[in-house]
């Protein structure tokens, strides 16, 4: 452990940025992994193949939903019992919650093989399209119990003051994806399926050095004979059951713009869309990043009951997130063009749709990170189902009721309002249930 008081030292910004620079690092290098797997694709193959990775994108996202589900909601449950000085339980706990991930992640690859086959069926798609779709899903697959470690250990990484390792293992694996993008793509001519290949392989660098790390005595978390509390696994999977929503029902509103797209554009609005995307994921990764940093320090305030602590933390993390605001709004807007020209040549009709888009949906950048770090902090606090409503609510309800009128007003640039003004309408009901449950907490 590099350092055992390091939950008891006072909370300065110096203190939270230790532990959420690495993660914010982290996360912007994993959201990497997708959008190298778009820039070779779009550059090697063709803006059909780029499509197709976004139109696999909600088969995706409900692995990441799972994953995500039981890392966040696990974390919080087992840092509130280290919290509480119930140290051999928590490892008990830990232990157990990645068995449970391995065994899911085998039951979610057998029944996505089962189920490939009928997936894309009725969307209507070019004969390419589809092709490249079941080729990367296809490959994508056989990764899905690295990738469900890969999420857990992430964030037990950070719960163990290890952060700086997880950061390094996020770089080492994006690194050894780009590089192997190009071999499978370019040197070996694999394809698409040499993308997908190439990002599991990246994903497995954490989950390898996760079952290395958490095998030895002197981890603060580390794997002891398991214990079934099926309590556990309820509470784990309660508190972390808003950000599943959040990613579940990111897949399906990227299904929701792509059939939108699909029926404005064609197949162009689709790349198109899976441009934004790739730049909103990598302003969304930083606020991602720290709430991720901070919460097992409010999970471990909060079962401490310190909450001259958790009041600081709060404090200071608003204005955090409020300062990379506004500098990832600035930057988005000052490189539109150079950015979605990474993606798109400007004869591509492809091109003029996602500049404009960008410009757009870049004004949602104002309000998401208020929104993941509400979520973020009532899932470190042990409250499931107050994070739940928030994630559901912004990434589905809202952005339900906005990609069905705006389009219908506004055309194609009523898609791309959609996700600003879903997002601010999510502000409105974070502020509220922020200040109802601030006595309740005490930050």
């Amino acid at each position: 452990m590099e350092n055992p008081n390091v939950y008891e030292k006072p909370v300065t910004l110096k203190t939270i940025l230790k532990f959420a620079v690495p993660t914010i690092a982290m996360t912007v290098f994993m959201s990497f992994y997708t959008m190298v797997d778009g820039l070779f694709v779009s550059n090697l193959i063709s803006t059909n193949a780029l499509s197709a990775i976004n139109l696999t994108a909600p088969v995706i996202q409900l692995v990441t939903a799972i994953s995500t589900m039981l890392a966040t909601g696990g974390s919080a449950v087992i840092m509130k019992k280290m919290g509480e000085h119930k140290t051999e339980e928590a490892k008990e706990d830990f232990t157990f919650l990645i068995l449970v991930n391995i065994v899911v992640g085998i039951v979610m690859c057998a029944v996505g093989y089962l189920a490939m086959d009928h997936i894309f069926a009725g969307m209507n798609l070019s004969a390419d399209v589809e092709e490249y779709c079941l080729e990367y899903l296809g490959r994508y697959l056989l990764f899905t119990v690295p990738i469900l470690l890969m999420n857990n250990f992430t964030l037990y990484m950070i719960a163990s003051e290890k952060a700086t390792l997880s950061l390094i293992c996020s770089v080492a694996g994006g690194i050894l994806n780009m590089g192997l993008d190009y071999v499978f793509i370019a040197v070996l001519d694999m394809g698409i399926s040499g993308a997908a290949v190439a990002t599991g392989l990246g994903y497995s660098v954490t989950a390898v050095v996760g079952l290395v790390v958490f095998s030895r005595k002197k981890s603060l978390l580390q794997f002891k004979k398991p214990v079934f509390r099926f309590k556990v696994l309820v509470n784990a999977a309660a508190n972390g059951c808003s950000e599943m929503a959040t990613a579940l029902v990111t897949g399906i509103i990227t299904m929701m713009f792509n059939w939108t797209m699909l029926h404005y554009v064609g197949e162009d609005g689709v790349a198109a869309v899976t441009i934004i995307m790739y730049v909103l994921m990598f302003a969304s990764s930083l606020y991602t990043g720290y709430s991720y940093g901070v919460a097992p320090m409010l999970s471990y305030y909060y079962g401490e009951k310190n909450h001259d602590k958790l009041k600081k933390l709060v404090s200071v993390s608003l204005k955090v997130i409020a300062v990379i605001a506004v500098i990832t709004v600035s930057v988005s807007f000052l490189l539109t063009k150079p950015l979605v020209s990474v993606f798109a040549r400007p004869d591509n009709p492809v091109y003029d749709l996602a500049v404009t888009g960008n410009r757009i949906c870049t004004i949602a950048l104002f309000f998401i990170g208020f929104n993941i770090f509400a979520s973020g902090m009532f899932t470190a606090l042990s409250n499931g189902i107050v994070s739940a409503v928030l994630a559901f609510s912004r990434s589905f309800v809202f952005m339900l009721i906005t990609m069905i009128v705006l389009p219908m007003l506004l055309g194609v640039n009523g898609i791309w309002l959609a996700t600003p003004a879903a997002e601010l309408m999510a502000l409105v009901l974070c502020a509220f249930m922020f200040l109802k449950h601030r006595k309740r907490y005490g930050y």
